[in-house]
């Protein structure tokens, strides 16, 4: 399954620096001038992960292939957006695809790259963006709203329902709080999520800072983690320059500038890492002659579900799956070993898959 995150932000912070860093190509044009980006681009990057490359070389497998997060360079924001300012209706309506949205801060002084709003305060341009996405929601409820209750006063139980998940999530924005301060009932959260709210969705913070302070912070990005502290949303300082120059290095070379810079990984990495905790997701694996394979799926999925991710049908006709623990595969030399000492296990549609499982769906359709 795939997950997208849309990368936002006042112009000139760094997005589309980021961007090109993540997927490691020139496709979004980094200029010096508000909306170098005329159309979001969108950018698959594969997932970090160690673990893959050792189930590969115990299975023997010919081909190896990462899980993929999907990622959304949307053009600079400026005060006014929701009321179409700048580039403000499209890109908005572009953010409501995305699984979840990475705020990017400027954490840096540079006089060569002009700051839109006149000077470096990564906390005020955070509450810039995130205004003109809250009255983007007041919007599109009120307009909404209406339509609804006529629909509910007609005797329909699920406009009914929706009418009471607008009312709550107007009540959150009517106060100045995004709506995903709302506290929603489980049993509506499928209702609520096709409300399609841009501040319903989880957030990340990026602290874009310099090259001197991508391994330790700088006063800018202690005030961007104190509020993302606030918010209870991940923070990730990363310094959008140097992931676009590691993007052109590759082994020993990557690693030598890494340790120059004080640093023990790519930020891409802690960045995936942080999307994968804000959206709740882990990884199954698959592995055999062909190849080895890494699966995204959310915690709490049970084995069919996390089947279906593969192909319907395995979902539909699921028998049973064939489970390995990862440590266990590694630490008896694959599925035989693993069996022979009593470490594969049988899981029927009851079953939690955990990260790093190594499975085998067995089915029928």
């Amino acid at each position: 399954m795939g997950f997208k995150c849309g990368i936002v932000g006042l112009p000139n912070v760094g997005k589309s620096t980021l961007f090109n860093a993540l997927t490691q190509t020139a496709a979004a044009q980094a200029a010096n001038y508000p909306f170098c980006t005329i159309e979001p681009n969108v950018g698959e990057v594969a997932v970090p992960e160690p673990r893959l490359d050792a189930l590969a070389k115990i299975a023997g497998s010919k081909e190896i292939v990462p899980a993929r997060m999907n990622f959304v360079d949307i053009a600079g924001l400026v005060e006014g957006a929701s009321q179409g300012e700048g580039l403000g209706n499209k890109f908005l309506a572009n953010i409501r695809e995305t699984d979840a949205i990475i705020y990017v801060l400027r954490c840096f002084d540079n006089d060569d790259i002009t700051h839109v709003r006149g000077k470096v305060d990564p906390v005020a341009d955070f509450e810039v963006v995130e205004t003109e996405l809250m009255l983007a929601d007041l919007d599109s409820l009120e307009k909404r709203k209406a339509g609804v209750i006529k629909k509910a006063n007609s005797g329909d139980k699920d406009a009914k329902a929706q009418v009471a998940l607008i009312d709550l999530a107007l009540a959150e924005l009517t106060e100045g709080r995004p709506a995903r301060k709302a506290k929603v009932p489980a049993d509506d959260m499928k209702a609520w999520q096709m409300l399609q709210l841009l501040t319903s969705k989880p957030v990340l913070f990026v602290a874009n800072v310099d090259e001197a302070s991508a391994a330790t912070g700088n006063a800018y990005s202690k005030l961007v983690e104190e509020r993302a502290r606030i918010e209870g949303a991940g923070c990730v300082v990363f310094s959008a320059q140097i992931e676009s120059e590691l993007a052109l290095l590759d082994g020993a070379d990557r690693a030598e500038y890494l340790a120059s810079l004080g640093l023990s990984e790519p930020g891409l990495t802690r960045l995936i890492q942080a999307g994968y905790q804000l959206l709740g997701l882990q990884t199954y694996f698959t592995a055999g002659p062909k190849e080895a394979r890494a699966w995204t799926i959310r915690k709490g999925w049970s084995a069919p579900k996390a089947a279906g991710v593969i192909h319907g049908d395995f979902e539909k006709g699921f028998i049973r799956a064939e489970t390995i623990a990862f440590d266990d595969y590694i630490a008896f030399g694959g599925e035989v070993g693993a069996k022979d000492n009593g470490k594969m296990r049988s899981e029927g549609k009851e079953y939690i898959v955990q990260d790093g499982d190594v499975m085998l769906f067995r089915f029928n359709v």
